[in-house]
């Protein structure tokens, strides 16, 4: 693959100043050489050396920052918008695949399977499954009895739908991804465990990514919703019966327990905790490492835990944190007796 800068620069609606090439792939402002297009987004002192040392094709970059570089450019608004459009050019994942049943796929009688659909080796379909047009299912793939899967949806291989699973349009669902497994329901009886069986399913919007590893729960009554334009980094959980809002972003390693409802446009970074029947507002962005035990009610940053320091010093700070409760007791004891015994001072006492 490769194409023109005025190609790109059409593509883009950027505007091309310097000398045409040919690019034919993208790479970083450090390594690119002279048939690829990289791009500029940070001003910070690093990679403004890095601009100036560039020997790229041509770079991705804002008017007021153009005279910082002396090979071609493409002028955007915002070159980071401009190199994610663009890296879809250069995708092979994203070539079109001849449109295959292999004959090694299992389909069920009452499945449907829409036009244009490439569905690869050893592929498993159950009864009443639905799949619409320009859909591609790598190999292995399991899909249970009841799921649905919108028009130019990709699986990947090796993912894993339970039943009663529906896919919106245009979503990506990465390998090893496991929809409608069971939730963690089970009732404490008698020393023992009673498993309440799971009856809902999973409903995912459109333009959605789930990315490798991750699971998510069936309901137990009601479903588990996945919004529109929701993404979902590699290896997440979450739980039965979770609302997550439209355009909200879930980075790696983070657990949802049980009916907490996210809200819209969120950013819940990696390796977060959150703790069951929480509502979490829109606009909410919680740092990473966080542990979420209540509610949140407004927008804005929130945070927990502390950050990695000396060990010795980390050492000491835990004892500091168990004296806490004693601490703060002491201090309403002495703060109560000060009340008390305090003097007034008298302003013509010369003290």
């Amino acid at each position: 693959m490769q194409y023109s800068l005025e190609q790109l620069a059409d593509y883009l609606g950027a505007t091309l100043e310097g000398d045409e090439v040919e690019i034919k792939g993208l790479a970083s402002l450090e390594l690119a050489n002279e048939q690829q297009l990289t791009f500029f987004h940070s001003a910070k002192p690093r990679y403004i050396q890095q601009l100036k040392n560039c020997r790229a094709g041509a770079v991705l970059i804002r008017n007021e920052h153009k005279e910082m570089v002396s090979v071609a450019r493409l002028i955007v608004e915002d070159p980071y918008i401009a190199y994610a459009r663009v890296s879809q050019l250069f995708s092979g994942s994203d070539v079109e695949a001849e449109a295959v049943i292999s004959a090694s796929a299992v389909i069920a009688n009452t499945a449907v399977v829409g036009t244009n659909v490439n569905i690869g080796p050893n592929v498993v379909v159950g009864d009443n499954c639905k799949i619409a047009d320009d859909v591609h299912i790598g190999a292995n793939v399991v899909l249970g009895s009841d799921c649905v899967i919108g028009k130019r949806s990709v699986l990947q291989a090796n993912v894993t739908f339970y039943d009663d699973v529906q896919l919106g349009d245009d979503c990506r669902i990465h390998s090893g991804a496991v929809l409608g497994a069971d939730g963690f329901g089970f009732a404490h009886t008698e020393g023992s465990w009673l498993k309440i069986y799971q009856l809902g399913g999973v409903r995912v919007g459109s333009q959605v990514e789930i990315g490798a590893g991750t699971t998510i729960d069936r309901g137990a009554l009601d479903h588990t919703y996945i919004g529109d334009g929701v993404i979902i980094d590699n290896q997440v959980q979450i739980a039965h019966n979770v609302v997550i809002g439209n355009r909200t972003a879930i980075a790696g390693c983070t657990a949802i327990a049980g009916s907490t409802h996210v809200g819209e446009a969120c950013t819940i970074a990696g390796a977060c905790g959150i703790t069951g029947h929480l509502e979490i507002a829109a606009g909410s962005h919680v740092t990473a490492m966080s542990l979420v035990s209540k509610s949140i009610d407004a927008a804005g940053a929130y945070s927990s835990g502390t950050v990695a320091e000396p060990h010795q010093q980390w050492k000491r700070n835990v004892v500091r944190f168990r004296q806490l409760d004693e601490m703060s007791r002491r201090l309403k004891k002495l703060e109560t007796e000060f009340k008390q015994y305090k003097v007034k001072v008298d302003p013509n006492d010369g003290c």
